[in-house]
């Protein structure tokens, strides 16, 4: 079935302490809402992508112009995440499946969202939830007595008893959008936030006795957002333990993976040695037993087998023969 894609980005971010939108701080070199937009495009069947934005939206559009393939939404009043979404309606194709994301949620894969899209199917509504040790701040599952899915209630609506609740809403939906369209018009402010909340799609999808598959992210760090720049930094962190992981999964040898950095893609090959604090930029493919010094530069570099390139060099935009050794402090951009 075919797939819209839709996209909320239009928070303030003021907990960043930043002049520039939440969505445009940047994961490893690359904007939180690029990585969003990456995965979603990676899956299949996608017809069209949605970005709702709102907050500075001049400067997000700019920073984006090279995302020619999106649809922008402006959302000139932020009334809640349901009525970004009704932006958004007037546009949509309404016999596709409707993925909802989020923005400043980096880390979500292609993998869980394909598996998540599958299990959602065509006449239902799918639901991406978590269970955390901490759910503070986030929007409870509510299941009766047969475990089946009652709706969502926010921490700021919720019971004392419903606070203990550990399973909590992702905010990422999978919904036929003919259902959208019924539903959304419908949302009512008749909260604590006085807001319009999307969650009130679960109650109604339970009332009007609509099927709601619930699935579960493969890493429960993929559906972490970021508010502040403690979070960001901490998010920065988990990217990168999965990057080098992947890496040494492939046969590379790292030193110290806490101390390296990849801000692009590192296509690995085998026997290959990485000394510490070394930064990967751009495209960087890399040769069979190639040895990588400490405190080196690798940006949009291709290297042959055999490569050695000594401590503190940076090599930009290149392309190094078979058995080369770059000696030290060599600097190199072509």
């Amino acid at each position: 079935m075919a797939l819209s894609i839709v996209i909320l980005a239009g928070g303030s971010g003021t907990r960043m302490g930043s002049n520039l939108p939440k969505v445009l701080h940047k994961l490893a070199g690359k904007t939180l809402l690029d990585h969003v937009i990456d995965s979603a495009e990676a899956l299949d069947n996608v017809t069209e992508v949605f970005v709702v934005y709102g907050h500075m939206g001049e400067t997000v559009l700019t920073a984006m112009q090279h995302r020619d393939n999106v649809k922008w939404i402006e959302q000139k009043q932020r009334l809640g995440t349901g009525h970004a979404v009704q932006q958004v309606l007037p546009y949509l194709n309404p016999n596709n499946q409707v993925l909802i994301l989020y923005g400043d949620v980096p880390l979500i894969t292609p993998n869980t969202l394909s598996n998540f899209v599958t299990a959602s199917g065509k006449n239902q509504l799918g639901l991406l939830t978590a269970v955390v040790s901490d759910p503070s701040g986030l929007g409870r599952i509510l299941r009766d007595e047969h475990q089946h899915v009652l709706g969502i209630v926010e921490e700021k609506d919720a019971s004392d008893l419903e606070k203990q609740i550990k399973e909590i809403n992702t905010g990422i939906y999978c919904v036929p959008a003919e259902l959208l369209l019924k539903w959304l018009p419908n949302l009512s402010n008749n909260n604590a936030q006085k807001e319009y909340y999307l969650t009130d799609i679960v109650t109604m999808a339970h009332q009007e006795q609509i099927n709601i598959s619930v699935s579960r992210p493969k890493k429960v760090e993929e559906i972490y957002g970021a508010n502040t720049r403690v979070e960001l930094a901490r998010l920065e962190r988990i990217y990168q333990q999965w990057q080098t992981q992947d890496l040494m999964l492939h046969g590379v040898t790292m030193y110290d993976p806490a101390r390296v950095d990849i801000r692009g893609r590192v296509i690995p090959a085998r026997d290959c040695i990485i000394d510490v604090n070394v930064i990967f930029e751009g495209d960087v493919t890399l040769g069979e037993n190639c040895i990588i010094g400490p405190n080196v530069l690798l940006k949009n570099v291709q290297l042959g087998h055999n490569v050695e390139i000594k401590a503190n060099s940076v090599l930009e935009d290149c392309m190094i023969e078979r058995g080369a050794i770059m000696t030290e402090l060599i600097n190199i951009k072509l």
